[in-house]
């Protein structure tokens, strides 16, 4: 499965979301996701198992539990790919924090005026 299939599903790109803050227990994931999507716990399950199965994803175990966790490596071909399109929007964002910076300088410009009068 292309990451980009894997990543179009809300589900699971909320689960990688759940990872990103550390290892969780697949009934830690199941639970969130459960209330949130209002999907099965074997619905949970199979997203889960698309994630591990394309290295989204580890599993480990621990007792008799099962804990999840990020994989950065597929993360990162996506980053690479999306790199190509930063250019799109970075010179927008820098426009924008300018145009952002520009308007501080004059609200605090404004402020001390009116407070000096």
């Amino acid at each position: 499965m292309h990451a980009f299939d894997v990543l179009g599903d809300p589900v699971r790109r909320r689960i990688l979301e759940l990872l990103a803050s550390g290892e969780q227990t697949s009934g830690e994931v199941s639970a969130v996701i459960r209330s949130e999507f209002g999907i099965s716990q074997p619905a949970v399950s199979q997203h889960l198992r698309v994630l591990r199965d394309n290295g989204f994803a580890s599993v480990r175990a621990e007792g008799t539990r099962r804990l999840y966790a990020v994989q950065a490596d597929p993360l990162r071909e996506v980053d690479a790919w999306l790199d190509r399109f930063r250019g799109f929007w970075e010179q927008r964002l820098d426009a924008l924090a300018t145009e952002l910076a520009r308007g501080e300088r004059e609200r605090r410009t404004r402020e001390e005026t009116s407070a000096d009068d």
